[in-house]
Formats: structure tokens, C-alpha cells, sequence
């Protein structure tokens, strides 16, 4: 008399399992991967914050029960005051726009310049191999460290904030495009000189269209960039701006005006991020279709 026994099958990955039945047949039973689902907007935004008001709450706590120093940390309520302060008889709109339009015209110029600059080195090895050299010892310096000589050249006005902040994005852009030349198909450039095209519709038609995916992902690096340039430069000298604030706020111990400054920046670089997101979408959009 032999002994029944259960087998067992194989399956891919273990996605299935067998299990005898009562009739002695398995049963395969498919092992499904965990769920995913992402929560609606609301639930991620009132997550949100809830982590912001509880951080907030406890901060306002511990100024009031002496856990923290609130000379030093400030508090909720005093941030608060001083806010309303500086938007209704302080400067805040002169800062923001001042902070605002030299970080813009730097990601423009660095961004663009950067991109040009990039994919001309397609149009000779010898050049790009003279120039490699340059553009890898300007990317080794740090540009924050030649702050002071640029507001000497370029003067206090908004100018040697827009060079900063250009000089930040302009390597960055340059060496992003000169990447997408190099992963330009060899064999497409040789289809395009059989099929009789000249040089400048090579780099027209193939060169610069394959570079641009690669142009478009360094946009929100160079906006994050470009906003560090400005707030440096107003940082060394500066009339106006939100970093002038911050940095006059730091001086004079007023640590509740530190943090208004910081969390109008903190604002404004989101409201340029998702800026520069849209405008992302929109180029990759356009360069898919």
C-alpha cells in the first residue's frame, strides 16, 4: 500500500503556490503583489499639515516652558508679529521682487548661455578638448568664494546678483549639454551626410533636438542654483532682497525677522520650483510630440 502524497508545482518567482484540494488536485493560487494606492490630494495635503501644525505647536510649547531659549530660537507667536510687520510697513514686496527678478534673470542667462556654449563644442573635437580644461577648473572653483570680486566689478545694484547667480548655472548648463552632444548616434549623424545634409542641418535637425531632453533636466537644479547665487550676492552687499534681511536681521538679534525672511524665501523658492516643474512638462511634452 503506497502512501498519497501531495505535490507540489513550480512556479515562476513564487508568484504561485499549490495546494491540495479534497479531490487530491493542487490548487494553484496566485500570490498578488502589495497594494500601492495612492491617497487622494487631500489626505497628502491635510497630512501635511498636520506635520507642520503639530512642529509648529510644539515649538510655540517649548519657547513658552523655557525647553528652548526663544532669544535665540524665537517663537511661533513672535514670527508671526513680526510678519505681519514686515509685510505691512516693512520692504517684504521691494525684497521679494528684487530677490526674485535677479534669480530669474540668472537661471535665464546661466541656462542659456550654458546650453549654447555646451553644444558648440559638437562642432570640433579640438575645441571641445581646448576649452574641457577651462570649464572643468571654473566648475572646481567655488564660484561663492569670488562673490566679493564680482560686487566690486558689477557694483551693489542688481547686476553682480544676476552675474552670481549665472555663474552658478552657466557650468552646470555647459557640461549637461556638452554630455547630450556626446550621446548623440553616431550612425544617425553618417545617415544624415549620406542623405547629402550640410553640417549646420545636422546640427539643427539632430544635434540640438537630442540635446534639449538633456537641457531640460538640469532646469530645476539651476533654479535652486540661481537662487543661491542672488541670495549670496545680497548677502555681501546689498540695498534690497530677502538675504540684505536675513543678513541685517542676524546683526541687530532680531531672530524672529530671520525667520520671516526665511520662510518668504522658503515660499518664493517653491513658487519658482513648481514654475520651473510646469515649464519642464510643457518641454518634454513638446519634444515627445
Amino acid at each position: 500500500m503506497t502512501a498519497k502524497t501531495t505535490s507540489f508545482s513550480p512556479s515562476l518567482f513564487g508568484l504561485f503556490s499549490s495546494r491540495s484540494e479534497g479531490d487530491g488536485k493542487p490548487k494553484k493560487i496566485r500570490r498578488r503583489l502589495p497594494s500601492r494606492r495612492i491617497w487622494p490630494t487631500w489626505a497628502l495635503v491635510a497630512c501635511q499639515a498636520g506635520i507642520l501644525l503639530t512642529f509648529v505647536i510644539l515649538w510655540e510649547i517649548a519657547a513658552v516652558t523655557g525647553f528652548i531659549d526663544a532669544f535665540f530660537w524665537s517663537q511661533p507667536t513672535a514670527i508671526g508679529r513680526t510678519m505681519v510687520i514686515f509685510f505691512t510697513e516693512g520692504s517684504a514686496f521691494v525684497d521679494i521682487v528684487y530677490t526674485f527678478r535677479s534669480t530669474i534673470l540668472g537661471f535665464v542667462i546661466g541656462t542659456s548661455l550654458g546650453a549654447v556654449l555646451g553644444m558648440s563644442f559638437w562642432w570640433s573635437r579640438n575645441y571641445a578638448l581646448i576649452m574641457q580644461p577651462y570649464v572643468i577648473c571654473l566648475e572646481s572653483i567655488p564660484k561663492l568664494a569670488l562673490a566679493p570680486l564680482i560686487i566690486l566689478v558689477f557694483g551693489m545694484g542688481l547686476a553682480s546678483k544676476v552675474a552670481i547667480a549665472t555663474a552658478l548655472t552657466l557650468v552646470v548648463s555647459t557640461l549637461t549639454a556638452y554630455s547630450g552632444v556626446q550621446a548623440v548616434d553616431r550612425d544617425q549623424e553618417k545617415l544624415f551626410y549620406s542623405l547629402g545634409a550640410s553640417r549646420w542641418q545636422v546640427f539643427t535637425k539632430l544635434v540640438a533636438p537630442s540635446c534639449v531632453p538633456w537641457i531640460i533636466s538640469i532646469l530645476r537644479v539651476n533654479i535652486g542654483l540661481a537662487l543661491t547665487g542672488s541670495i549670496v550676492g545680497e548677502f555681501v552687499a546689498s540695498q534690497y532682497g530677502l538675504g540684505r534681511t536675513i543678513l541685517y536681521a542676524g546683526q541687530t538679534y532680531e531672530i524672529a525677522l530671520v525667520w520671516v525672511a526665511v520662510i518668504v524665501l522658503s515660499g518664493l523658492s517653491m513658487i519658482m520650483y513648481i514654475g520651473v516643474s510646469w515649464l519642464e512638462r510643457l518641454l518634454r511634452k513638446g519634444v515627445v510630440h
